[in-house]
């Protein structure tokens, strides 16, 4: 269930948890304030990409450009705005149990093909309004441990905001709060969903 939060709600409780005090706006010209505005997307943007997070993915058909591509392929359309990384699947219809396609390049924002149309599975930049509860909790996580150091300037905080949310370094990022989040996530889902995600080659 989505958990109704916004960036700012996000970030303020992330300096809560640091001792410091909240923010009414990113441009209020508090160091706080500053330091979250600076910060924060790149954060979003790497806890999401860190995991396949099952409520982070669309299929949508893709736009094809009246542009011509200058290369050996026919075709090229232009890739989702709020996608995070690259296509997970190329697909050259919608229906279910559609076998993914390799015959394509990645220029850019574009994909040049030979396919007169293209879906794509895609991993995007989920509004905050739409994050489950769990997630908004391991941003927090996230968010207090990237803050500790230029908030409060103290290595012990970092450290342990570190530990809370992933872990210890031998733990790869799947410790803490995380593993929990990836938990939790992955219940009710599908065993062979995300099985040829890269980025969880490790074992948790």
């Amino acid at each position: 269930m989505a958990s109704g939060d916004t960036s700012l709600s996000i970030c303020s409780d992330a300096l809560l948890m640091l001792g410091a005090s909240p923010i009414s706006s990113f441009t209020e010209g508090t160091d706080e304030a500053n330091i979250c505005d600076s910060l924060y997307k790149d954060i979003k943007i790497k806890t999401l990409a860190s995991y396949p997070w099952s409520f982070s993915f669309k299929k949508v058909q893709l736009a094809r450009l009246i542009t011509t591509p200058t290369t050996e392929y026919k075709y090229e359309y232009a890739l989702p705005a709020d996608m995070i990384g690259t296509p997970r699947k190329v697909f050259i219809s919608s229906t279910q149990g559609s076998v993914p396609q390799r015959e394509y390049r990645l220029v850019g924002g574009k994909l040049l093909s030979n396919y007169e149309e293209v879906y794509v599975d895609y991993q995007y930049a989920v509004e905050e309004y739409e994050m489950p509860h769990y997630f908004v909790q391991n941003m927090k996580y996230q968010l207090a441990w990237h803050l500790a150091m230029p908030i409060t300037d103290q290595l012990e905080k970092t450290d342990y905001w570190r530990t809370v949310a992933q872990g210890t370094p031998s733990e790869n990022g799947r410790g803490g709060y995380m593993r929990q989040a990836m938990n939790i996530d992955g219940q009710g889902q599908p065993t062979n969903g995300i099985q040829d995600f890269t980025l969880i080659d490790v074992r948790y």
